[in-house]
């Protein structure tokens, strides 16, 4: 990314912001991970605020690419999904919401949920009035709102934590004079100051000789904050006097002394806390949330509830796991549930303790995008990533995917052209591990199952990835999915609430019945020939559609086999591939 000093705090500069606080995580994952002294032993704080950038910087990207199709040639699939119309590019309001939905949706952790909340706090604020961008005040009352709204957002706020150090940025903010640069400079200097602090605030981080992880991240993420708008590096925050490196993990450049992130709402220490560790995203009214909060802080600590409008992310440590996701189902509509033991040699579990077990020779790892297809998938053998409508994973999900794989050879399939960089990166990442991983580039689902049925781990893995990968690539696939709003298409203008068919990714059908179009889509298809039709149908697909294209096949194609799936909420109403 082009690191062009911005004036103003306009949409490119979120954009900006996000990428360079992205790589920024990356390259302070690790050593942030390597150190756990408060609440838990989690071994993952870099990698729960990296993942929620990650799906930030996504959601706006996201935005940039939707308008981007909205202005150029007619019918590129991004206009259709992301309906975009206009030239000018995207608002300050409109990346600036991107960024708070995006992080909302991917937290991970205690330090995510809470940055998270401050992603939304800046957004409140940016967002406001629409305005094409903000000065330096603007920044300053951003960072205000955040540190205020996080706050908030904690059950029982503890200091010497990243709600410190988010406090102490905002008030060197607010006394700063000038434009953006020099209110970013400020809110960094005055984090770094308050993370030197953070020992002196927590006992059980004296006693570790660290800083808190969570500041920490804060302070990375503030310090590509100080590089959108000066274009020069900020200078790691330093040792304090007084406190020392923790031996598991080194220093960061500039000397940055680690430590374990927390949310402020911990056991005491000296006490054994929670066995486990509950997360999902919430429907929610915000009635509803707020006796939630009461109930989930009776069952358990580190409660953290982060969001608005509708859509809430909720933490909390407990006992009886199935008792928070109750109360959740109680008040409203909890999904992408993650359920963590922090005794079972998990993501929570420090390296020497995990138990160790054998690796299987090959596995295949895929991205799916519903339930349905997940079962089927995992029936198959393969370790399945879930991608939800809207939801697409991070890299970092599918490095996680694969180590629980746990196999020397993987093949790795994406099942989405979007997540071809994604998947890429994470392969990347696991390659350096030791592990040898092969992309097959399948751009939906069904070029996944067509790839997986010629599955063969016991033979050599050349042999199996050209196999698997011909098989994909046989397979021409379509989906039929419902446009959300007047778009430019390869077939002409749709309007909002048309059934679109697309073929290979490019829109080619522009209709009003699902049962019509998907015929017109599959003649299409089958008109260069085919020997195997696979149809995946949503939940929101009735059977009759499925046995009236079946009807269809038997009676016209002589020669075609049909078969059926059912793949819960895919996003899109029916996906087809014809082999």
């Amino acid at each position: 990314m082009a690191q062009v000093p911005q004036t103003f705090f306009d949409a490119l500069a979120v954009r900006t912001w996000c990428g360079l606080a992205l790589e920024t995580l990356g390259r302070a994952r690790e050593e942030i991970d390597a150190i756990n002294v408060y609440p838990v032993a989690d071994g993952d704080t870099g990698t729960n605020l990296y993942l929620t950038v990650e799906s930030a910087v996504a959601a706006v990207e996201a935005v940039f690419a939707g308008h981007a199709a909205g202005s150029g040639t007619p019918g590129g699939p991004g206009a259709a999904r992301f309906g975009a119309t206009g030239s000018e590019g995207p608002t300050l309001a409109d990346a600036a919401r991107a960024m708070a939905h995006g992080a909302l949706i991917g937290a991970r952790g205690n330090s995510g949920t809470i940055l998270a909340q401050l992603l939304r706090g800046m957004a409140q604020v940016l967002a406001e009035g629409d305005l094409a961008h903000a000065d330096g005040r603007g920044l300053g009352l951003a960072l205000r709102r955040a540190a205020d709204l996080a706050r908030e957002a904690v059950a029982h706020p503890v200091e010497g934590t990243v709600l410190t150090v988010a406090s102490a940025a905002a008030d060197a903010a607010g006394g700063a004079e000038g434009d953006c640069g020099t209110v970013a400079r400020a809110a960094y200097e005055g984090a770094c100051t308050a993370l030197a602090e953070t020992p002196g605030r927590l006992p059980v981080l004296e006693r570790a000789g660290v800083v808190d992880a969570g500041g920490r991240g804060l302070v990375a993420v503030l310090g590509a904050l100080v590089e959108t708008f000066t274009g020069e590096k900020a200078r790691g925050p330093r040792r304090a006097p007084h406190t020392r490196v923790h031996p598991a993990a080194g220093a960061l450049p500039g000397d940055g002394v680690l430590g374990e992130c927390t949310d402020g709402a911990a056991a005491p220490p000296g006490e054994e806390g929670p066995a486990f560790e509950v997360i999902y995203l919430l429907d929610a009214e915000d009635a509803a949330v707020e006796r939630l909060r009461q109930r989930l802080d009776a069952l358990g600590d580190s409660l953290v509830v982060v969001g608005g409008d509708g859509l809430w992310n909720v933490h909390v440590h407990v006992d009886d796991a199935g008792a928070a996701v109750e109360a959740g189902i109680e008040a409203g509509r909890p999904h992408r549930i993650r359920i963590t033991h922090f005794g079972a040699g998990d993501v929570h579990t420090t390296g020497a303790e995990r138990p160790l077990r054998e690796r299987a020779e090959r596995a295949v790892v895929a991205v799916v995008p519903g339930e349905g297809l997940a079962g089927l998938y995992t029936e198959a053998g393969a370790t399945t990533v879930l991608a939800r409508p809207g939801e697409p994973p991070a890299s970092g999900e599918l490095v996680q995917a694969v180590r629980r794989a746990h196999a020397r050879e993987v093949v790795l399939l994406p099942n989405d052209a979007d997540l071809r960089h994604t998947a890429a990166a994470a392969a990347e990442q696991v390659r350096a591990e030791g592990v040898r991983v092969a992309l097959i580039p399948t751009r939906s689902a069904v070029q996944g199952i067509a790839a997986l049925a010629v599955h063969a781990p016991d033979r050599r893995f050349d042999e199996d990835v050209v196999s698997m990968t011909s098989a994909a690539g046989a397979t021409r696939y379509a989906e039929v999915t419902v446009a959300e709003r007047q778009s430019w298409t390869m077939a002409g203008i749709c309007q909002a609430g048309d059934v679109l068919g697309l073929i290979d990714g490019d829109v080619a059908v522009i209709g009003s019945d699902v049962a019509v179009t998907a015929e017109t889509v599959l003649d299409r298809m089958l008109s260069a020939g085919g020997e195997m039709v696979t149809l995946v149908l949503g939940d929101d697909v009735p059977d009759t559609v499925a046995e009236r294209l079946e009807s269809r096949v038997r009676e016209r194609y002589l020669a075609v086999d049909t078969v059926l799936y059912r793949g819960g909420r895919q996003g899109a109403l029916l996906l087809i591939g014809v082999e």
